[in-house]
């Protein structure tokens, strides 16, 4: 059969020759592959595609190898987000207590992904402190340094050079349009709010521009077109950046507003006509801003940290009274590493489902012939890691160190084929786990090859499946073999996962479950 499009598909070959299994990254240039390049051979069943292409490489496209991928693609659009008013939180604000966010991933995950699809979040019990808001930063990304510093204190200065740094009122607005790239998400941490007035107040900059293109097709396309010179400047800064306020996509999406009245320096590429007609879509879209139904309004209190996107949240506050004492600390960060931690936690949470299923599924069958199931077997060796006191990596180790032997190749071993488990296990794990978790899972096989070497009585010890298989893995290492083995970095690792792996065979002995483990599990994840 021949195949459509050779160069896309031939492109995105996943093999391990092609792409870093790892990172997903490509090995070869675009330029590397041969001209008037054809498929030789094209067979598809049920399992995928496979092509021998012109060039003598084989490729094979698993079955919805080409589906939408969730974590992938550009989440910055109106069409990634839930456009809002403020009637929709009638029911309260998207929040989350500091200490359940750090302890559960599924908080996190619920705080992260609101502040991607509704653009803010609000953290409560962070503790009152002068620079937690870092902290709370650097929890899912990077901190921005800018010419304010790497945060920067929101109250009341004498002289102040910046509009914010008043008790005056501030309309709706994102910040540091003057720049290129503007920072993309902003954090405001409370430390003090006693003052009369000083409120909050959120408009979703998307929805807004929604209604301008809805009711004002033309102020709308006026506004995405023109590049408007924004600019601030004081003794150690002159920042300036020419930006559309409604920034779109390729494809015409709504992707970024750029809205601050404070920061707009002289427009001078417009004249006559042009000039009243972007005056007048700019005040059409700065009085949708201002609707009271698009206004949301509410006080952070000492501990409330607020978490909200710049490129796309317009926020403000009420005027207040200086006596009352107001102190909020803020810092700036950016989408792309809140996304990027968003998406590694969705995936490792969906790694340990998977593995959990099978240690309830699969693990729940026979074991090589042991009396314990495989399931069984591989909690003992965690739980005895544990009860050792051994580092969190190498109880995810013991924990882990057999689940090459699922999918059937357990069966393929006690028949005679060694189906080298542990570095089948190693490179699953790879994925997802570092090097102290995946060397020991990799070298637990040579380790009890080494430990039958030299230690005389270790043999005795096996058990009758354990004495067949390692028939098929090679037998006791040679003197050579076992010299080289021990000088690894982490052969004494391995070797603390063989011994808890022997010993976890005990149908007497309590078993924990999986779910004990995933705290720990994930942590290691990252």
């Amino acid at each position: 059969m021949s195949v459509p499009h050779p160069y896309w598909l031939r492109d995105n070959c996943p093999c391990a020759e092609c792409r870093n299994p790892r990172s997903g990254q490509k090995r070869f240039q675009i330029g590397d592959l041969p001209d008037d390049l054809t498929a030789a051979e094209a067979i598809e069943d049920g399992t995928g595609l496979s092509v021998l292409w012109s060039d003598g490489h084989r490729s094979f496209y698993p079955t919805g190898w080409d589906a939408p991928d969730d974590a992938a693609g550009d989440h910055r659009t109106e069409h990634g987000k839930r456009l809002w008013e403020a009637a929709d939180f009638a029911r309260g604000l998207p929040e989350a207590d500091w200490s359940s966010y750090l302890a559960d991933p599924e908080e996190k995950i619920a705080v992260l992904s609101a502040v991607r699809r509704s653009g803010f979040a609000v953290l409560r019990g962070v503790p009152v402190e002068e620079r937690q808001v870092l902290t709370v930063a650097r929890r899912f990304g990077y901190v921005r340094d800018t010419n304010y510093g790497e945060l920067f204190d929101v109250r009341v200065e004498p002289d102040a050079v910046n509009f914010a740094f008043t008790d005056a009122a501030i309309a709706p607005h994102t910040d540091n349009p003057y720049r290129d790239p503007v920072p993309t998400l902003q954090l405001l941490h409370c430390l003090r709010n006693d003052a009369a007035g000083g409120d909050s107040g959120l408009v979703d900059g998307f929805r807004a521009a929604a209604l301008l293109r809805e009711e004002d097709p033309e102020a709308f396309a006026l506004l995405a077109r023109t590049p408007v010179p924004f600019r601030y400047r004081d003794r150690t800064a002159d920042l300036a950046a020419e930006m559309p306020m409604i920034g779109l996509d390729p494809r015409g999406a709504i992707r970024e507003i750029r809205f601050n009245n404070r920061s707009i320096d002289t427009l001078r590429t417009l004249h006559g006509a042009e000039l009243d007609a972007f005056y007048a879509a700019y005040r059409r879209f700065a009085g949708i801003t201002l609707r009271p139904e698009l206004q949301l309004a509410f006080r952070l209190g000492p501990g409330d940290c607020l978490i909200f996107d710049n490129t796309r949240l317009l926020h403000a506050r009420t005027a207040f009274e200086q006596a009352g004492g107001r102190h909020l600390q803020g810092c700036y960060a950016d989408l792309d590493s809140l996304s990027s931690t968003l998406s590694v936690l969705r995936r490792n949470v969906a790694a340990l489902d998977a593995l959990e299923a099978l240690f309830a599924g699969e693990g729940a069958g026979e074991y090589l012939g042991e009396a314990v199931t495989m399931a069984e077997h591989m909690l003992q060796a965690g739980a005895l890691a544990r009860a050792a006191g051994a580092p969190p990596a190498l109880v995810a180790a013991a924990l882990l160190h057999d689940i090459g032997h699922f999918h059937g190749s357990g069966l393929q071993l006690m028949a005679g084929t060694d189906n080298r488990h542990g570095a089948t296990a190693a490179t699953w794990l790879s994925r997802y786990f570092p090097a102290t978790v995946t060397e020991p899972v990799r070298l637990h096989v040579p380790a009890k090859r080494y430990l039958c070497a030299t230690e005389p009585d270790y043999f005795a010890k096996l058990s009758p499946a354990s004495v067949h298989t390692l028939a098929l893995q090679g037998g006791p290492m040679t003197p050579a073999e076992a010299e080289e083995f021990a000088a690894g970095p982490f052969a004494a690792d391995a070797v603390a996962v063989r011994r808890w792996d022997e010993a976890a065979k005990d149908p007497s002995a309590g078993t924990p479950t999986f779910a004990e483990f995933r705290p720990l599990l994930l942590e290691l994840m990252g």
